[in-house]
């Protein structure tokens, strides 16, 4: 088993991760079956995920992120700011980053207000699987689905059916289901790598608004608002033949530090 882990908590509008500074590769050796165990909410600390921050050549530092299986995740939204906040208390930067995770380069800011200002991956326009699914990749693979009442759905029944569809993606995908309220989108995720509904998921935050814009549901395309389980985010972007220029605006908060001995 490993030995001393020194661990922080934070989460992201209720999308709590484990910290670990891996400047120096301490953390390098943990397998997947020990990151499962760290994210395990009964046996262990408890997270939706696990993230290391490590050096990069390019930027101020690299995000490394880990579902909650253990496996070596794709780009999470509310990761990255988490990432970037606990950059920022490791004094790796001041209020504006550069960078890197796995799908790229990317920038960020602490605003005055404690939000905290991500640019995500451009994407592509979304594609039709039917008249109230949609999938688009916006640095992890969703699928996103319109319902007339996002609050009693049962998302962790439907979202597991769907998270498993091959024929929509064969990799699987992460399942978002959305409700147009008052030009607002209220919206609930079910997690692949986590397989389970989330309080809140960045990607699938970003994926929604722009299939809802992409079909008229929602009237503009900057600041639109999204009401998830653990509070509100925001996600600008730019259209033409892609989406470009994307950015997601919500909280990141420490919880608390610890060590495992």
């Amino acid at each position: 088993m490993f030995k001393q882990i020194n661990f922080f908590k934070y989460h992201g509008a209720g999308n709590d991760f484990i910290m670990l500074d891996n400047r120096s590769q301490q953390y390098s050796a943990l397998t997947s079956k020990e990151i499962s165990f760290l994210c395990n909410r009964h046996f262990a600390i408890g997270a939706d995920g696990l993230i290391m921050i490590e050096n990069s050549d390019h930027g101020d530092f690299y995000m490394r992120y880990f579902n909650s299986d253990g496996a070596e995740g794709t780009m999470c939204g509310n990761g990255g700011r988490c990432a970037v906040l606990f950059a920022h208390n490791l004094k790796l930067f001041d209020k504006s980053t550069t960078f890197f995770a796995v799908d790229g380069e990317h920038k960020a800011d602490l605003l005055s207000d404690g939000q905290i200002r991500l640019k995500m991956s451009d994407s592509s326009l979304p594609e039709a699987v039917n008249e109230k699914m949609y999938k688009i990749n916006t640095g992890s693979p969703h699928l996103v689905v319109f319902v007339e009442n996002v609050e009693n759905y049962n998302v962790k029944k439907i979202g597991r059916k769907l998270r498993y569809d091959t024929q929509i993606y064969p990799e699987g995908t992460n399942v978002n289901f959305c409700q147009i309220v008052d030009n607002k989108i209220k919206i609930r995720t079910y997690e692949r790598g986590v397989e389970d509904e989330t309080l809140a998921c960045g990607t699938g935050s970003v994926a929604s608004s722009i299939v809802s814009y992409f079909l008229g549901l929602i009237k503009q395309n900057k600041n639109i608002l999204l009401e998830t389980k653990g509070g509100q985010l925001a996600v600008s972007f730019d259209m033409s033949d892609k989406v470009y220029d994307i950015f997601l605006t919500g909280p990141a908060k420490k919880v608390f530090e610890g060590k495992i001995v």
